[in-house]
């Protein structure tokens, strides 16, 4: 018996590959109602996504980046429609995808997968290896008993993990293995697009290394595309093409990866680069510390919502939202200070 392989899909996706963007976010915004009172009625939201403008091209990885409560992980699960978003629009390999119901969301799901920040608690405890890898293929009705044998076996081998290990549990694993299990998981079914949540933030340093050039060396063989969900944006940097700044639920900055580490523009951004550790001890540096934390979502500040913290707020950054501005070749910010046409009052 022939056994259709992920080689063989793999051919296929190229040949009929085109340039072009994969999934557009078009002004996402996702609510979350805080309910009060006897009669639990809405009083409020959590406005953890909040109009934010975005699209991924075919075949390259966009890094996300924010502190916690950015909004990063809500935008990740709302793109892949495990959220309904509360207002904008989705639109993934040209079809608008916002607010189809979940049998209808069925033949685009299988072209979207999700590789989760805690690999311990996404896989279920009380099944094999074997039995998690093979289960997408089963609930996508895809290929014959034996063929789902084959493909967990290549699976398996292309994550660097060996075929013994379909007969083991998940906790008989370290945690960069079941990562790796994971991501094989994920692959099962040949996805175009894979959301990945802070994949490597629970693992060692010298194990993030590892699946960062795993996932890296997958993106080239199965012609992936990623949305590399982090907040370390040392990590980002070592797999991204280019890289979106969140805060507070809004994109603040997004830039190809080169101009973002040499000429970031958002102080947001140059606050955040500058907390990254330098290899040399000696090495002087310009740390740039903000105060206070990150505000509720709830009740987000007025106008540009860094300003509470930005050592370079004035007036108007607490009358005007900035709009999300192209300030340089394919460089975006939603900043004031690069408005031309304002003028800067204290």
């Amino acid at each position: 018996m022939t056994v259709h392989t992920l080689e063989d899909e793999r051919l296929t996706a190229k040949a009929d590959d085109s340039t072009g963007n994969i999934i557009e976010a078009k002004g996402i915004k996702t609510y979350f109602p805080i309910r009060g009172g006897v009669f639990r009625r809405t009083i409020g939201h959590v406005k953890a996504v909040d109009n934010v403008d975005i699209f991924i091209k075919k075949g390259e990885t966009l890094g996300i980046v924010g502190e916690s409560g950015s909004g990063k992980t809500t935008f990740g699960r709302t793109l892949l429609r495990l959220l309904t978003p509360t207002d904008g629009q989705i639109v993934f390999n040209g079809h608008d995808i916002t607010y189809l119901s979940k049998s209808e969301m069925r033949k685009h799901r299988r072209h979207m997968q999700m590789v989760f920040q805690d690999p311990y608690a996404s896989l279920n405890q009380r099944m094999r290896i074997g039995e998690l890898i093979e289960e997408p293929m089963y609930t996508h009705n895809m290929y014959k008993k034996s063929e789902r044998k084959e493909r967990v076996k290549y699976l398996l081998e292309t994550v660097g993990l060996p075929m013994e290990a379909t007969r083991k549990f998940p906790h008989e694993f370290s945690g960069g293995q079941r990562q790796r299990i994971g991501i094989a998981r994920s692959l099962a079914i040949n996805p175009q697009l894979v959301i990945a949540d802070e994949p490597v933030s629970a693992l060692d340093v010298s194990v993030q290394s590892q699946v960062l050039n795993l996932m890296s060396d997958l993106q080239e063989e199965f012609n992936l595309t990623y949305l590399f969900i982090a907040h370390d944006l040392s990590v980002v940097k070592h797999i991204s093409d280019r890289i979106g700044v969140m805060y507070l639920g809004k994109m603040m900055e997004l830039s190809p990866k080169k101009d973002l580490y040499v000429n970031p523009l958002h102080p947001y951004t140059k606050a955040l680069l500058s907390s990254i550790p330098k290899p040399n001890p000696k090495a002087k540096k310009e740390r740039i510390v903000l105060k206070g934390d990150i505000p509720n979502p709830s009740n987000p500040p007025s106008g540009c919502v860094f300003r509470t913290r930005c050592p370079e707020a004035y007036k108007r950054c607490k009358e005007v939202v900035p709009a999300f501005v192209e300030v340089e070749r394919d460089h975006f910010v939603a900043c004031h200070l690069y408005h031309k046409s304002e003028e800067k009052v204290k």
